[in-house]
């Protein structure tokens, strides 16, 4: 097992967070043993989950080439961003499009820390700020992201495998987020969404209750692929649909296969009017 990290001291490592559990899922190094811990729990009953997480990381990636090379947009804002990994979001439009503009956004403090430090070489075209994906006016507003976010050309706004981080809320659950994002911006701009989703109401309660305990609250919950359906409500859904994530749009690329389909990544990209 890999060693713990020194964190800042506002870090509170004995408590999992969904960012660091799905650093970990993809190999990465900047998580801790409460992470891991939950995942090896979580993994007994949804064992398909690291998978799931290679899938949905490579399905972000796809919508970004696509968007970039095949729409020109050149403005990008990733809520609940996550570590940095390999192939963000800045990198994948680097390779397709110049000068590309992106702004993540997550509320975990070692994302800031790490983003900040890693992103400084690309800090003329690209920023972390820290701030809870429901907070729209913060973010808009931002200087960094005033600074980056041109508003009256066309942004993609991407919520990739995050709102099952947050409950429902008529004022700030993910079909509320979804209106006070799209109302800002031009038509034109595209989503990119996904959410983790199960027809089986046993899995969905137990993920749910599972991970609201271990994050001390941090979870909203598993939804089903009619919620899902319900944000992308209308905008012009990019072909194939709303899909199994690892289906849209597959390149040459093998991603690993689930073995069981207790819950899956569901989602797609669609363009605002």
């Amino acid at each position: 097992m890999q060693p713990d990290n020194q964190p800042p001291a506002k870090f509170d490592t004995s408590i999992p967070t969904a960012a660091r559990m799905y650093d970990y899922y993809l190999g990465g190094k900047d998580n801790f043993a409460a992470d891991r811990a939950a995942v090896e729990e979580l993994d007994k009953v949804v064992p398909s989950t690291r998978a799931l997480a290679v899938n949905n990381r490579r399905f972000m990636q796809r919508a970004v080439r696509a968007l970039a090379e095949d729409h020109g947009i050149r403005q990008f804002l990733d809520h609940g961003s996550g570590l940095p990994t390999q192939n963000n979001v800045h990198q994948v439009a680097q390779q397709v499009t110049e000068d590309p503009h992106v702004v993540y956004i997550d509320i975990d403090p070692l994302v800031s820390t790490h983003g900040r430090a890693l992103l400084v070489e690309d800090e003329r075209t690209t920023t972390v700020i820290e701030a809870d994906m429901r907070d729209t006016e913060t973010i808009f507003t931002h200087p960094d992201t005033v600074r980056l976010i041109d508003f009256s050309q066309p942004v993609a706004v991407l919520f990739n495998s995050v709102f099952h981080c947050i409950p429902d809320s008529e004022t700030d659950g993910p079909l509320a987020v979804v209106r006070q994002v799209t109302e800002r911006l031009v038509p034109g701009s595209y989503l990119v969404m996904c959410q983790l989703v199960s027809e089986d109401p046993e899995i969905r309660d137990f993920v749910t209750n599972f991970m609201d305990q271990a994050t001390h609250g941090h979870w909203g919950r598993v939804r089903q692929k009619k919620d899902v359906t319900e944000w992308f409500e209308g905008m012009d859904i990019l072909e194939p649909g709303l899909v199994e994530v690892s289906t849209w749009r597959p390149d040459d690329e093998n991603g690993p296969q689930q073995q069981t389909s207790e819950w899956i990544e569901f989602g797609g990209v669609a363009r605002f009017h």
